[in-house]
């Protein structure tokens, strides 16, 4: 009797296991079809992505090889890590962050600006064309509202508060620089979206129509309007919003007009293309560089502090702009660290680090600047 029992109480808990399982995989696969997550590549965008010498074996590549994890560590660890260890007590600010509220929409036309919007987003106008950078104007750096919520105070712009956008320009698709919510809010005010090759499957599902994009790869310029232009260059990163890795491709940006040059870094660990662009397309008036949400662990997709000064002599940059921080705690730093690291890194190599607050206009055409170290409320 007792052993008929134990089979039956055995056979509920499978059943119940099994059940759970399914609702879970039900409920996962639900989850996966939601707009957010974007789509995939393609018809003629994926033929065209094969025929890319940095496509191989169904995956955009590196430059050299670049795996997510530096040797020594492991990705469960340093998640189980991230979730459950020991916090550091200055991982999120202890107050509002200071920041200007800047009426975009009533800057001139002619004004020459660049505007800090937190994290990696920024907003610039030159020669009487505007451009939109990595907007991610959601409460969470994250496909769902559940991990990776933005600071207080660090969240203020949002779609509303642009005017009409010339160029809305991403550097790849993870969802701290490709927001979902973010972009179906501007689509009606954008012209053309610049962005590496893949990622406008995501754009197309979102109602972007085919000749709004502007989707190329590495090494390929493209003249804009007023005489401006724009060339894809490398970077040493990654991409995906699923599970699967590297089916789009990442880059950074050079942005020039008759007599700028902007490099705009998007996220890159340090590696050989550093060097070559500068050699190529250098020396730069302005590089606004990745400086922050890194760890050992991720040095080869995520520069380093430590990588910064190499990385700024390699472009022959004379301003230098951080971006990529105090939004987010995407990493297990303090806060602020990443500034006060990179302004020891500028006072010992003599470079001129930019730290406008975010909303406050920096005047491109100034020479000589001089902001607060705000972070330091």
């Amino acid at each position: 009797m007792k052993k008929i029992n134990k089979r039956k109480v055995f056979k509920r808990m499978l059943y119940f296991l099994l059940g759970l399982i399914l609702i879970l995989v039900i409920a996962t696969f639900a989850i996966l079809q939601m707009d957010t997550f974007g789509a995939d590549a393609t018809g003629k965008r994926l033929e065209r992505m094969k025929q890319s010498k940095l496509y191989k074996d169904g995956q955009f590549q590196n430059i050299h090889h670049t795996p997510a994890m530096a040797e020594g560590y492991s990705m469960q660890k340093e998640m189980i890590s991230f979730l459950f260890g020991a916090k550091n007590p200055k991982l999120n600010p202890k107050d509002s962050i200071p920041h200007v509220q800047t009426d975009i929409k009533s800057i001139d036309k002619s004004e020459n600006v660049f505007i800090w919007l937190g994290h990696s987003s920024y907003y610039i106008q030159l020669d009487g064309v505007n451009f939109l950078i990595d907007p991610v104007f959601s409460d969470y750096g994250s496909p769902l509202p559940i991990f990776n919520k933005a600071f207080k105070g660090a969240n203020t712009y949002h779609a509303k508060d642009f005017p009409k956008i010339d160029y809305l320009v991403i550097s790849h698709d993870h969802y701290d620089h490709l927001d979902y919510e973010t972009v179906k809010e501007l689509r009606s005010k954008v012209d053309k979206v610049i962005l590496p090759l893949g990622v406008g499957a995501h754009f197309e599902k979102w109602n972007y129509s085919p000749d709004q994009l502007i989707e190329e790869e590495w090494n390929t310029s493209v003249a804009l309007k007023n005489n401006l232009k724009i060339t894809f260059t490398p970077a040493r990163h990654f991409s995906g919003r699923k599970f699967k890795r590297n089916t789009t491709l990442w880059t950074s940006y050079i942005l020039e007009t008759s007599t700028k040059k902007i490099f705009l870094g998007g996220d890159s660990g340090y590696d050989t293309h550093f060097k070559k662009i500068g050699e190529q397309y250098g020396p730069f008036d302005f590089a606004i560089l990745e400086n922050g949400q890194y760890n050992d662990a991720w040095k080869y997709i995520h520069a380093l502090p430590s990588d910064l000064p190499t990385i700024i002599k390699d472009l022959k940059a004379k301003h230098i702009i951080p971006v990529h921080a105090a939004k987010f705690a995407l990493a297990k730093h303090a806060w602020d660290e990443p500034l006060e690291k990179i302004m020891v890194n500028g006072k010992q190599n003599h470079f001129d680090i930019l730290t406008p607050m975010i909303g406050e206009p920096l005047n491109l055409n100034d020479s000589v600047f001089n902001f607060k170290e705000w972070w330091r409320y």
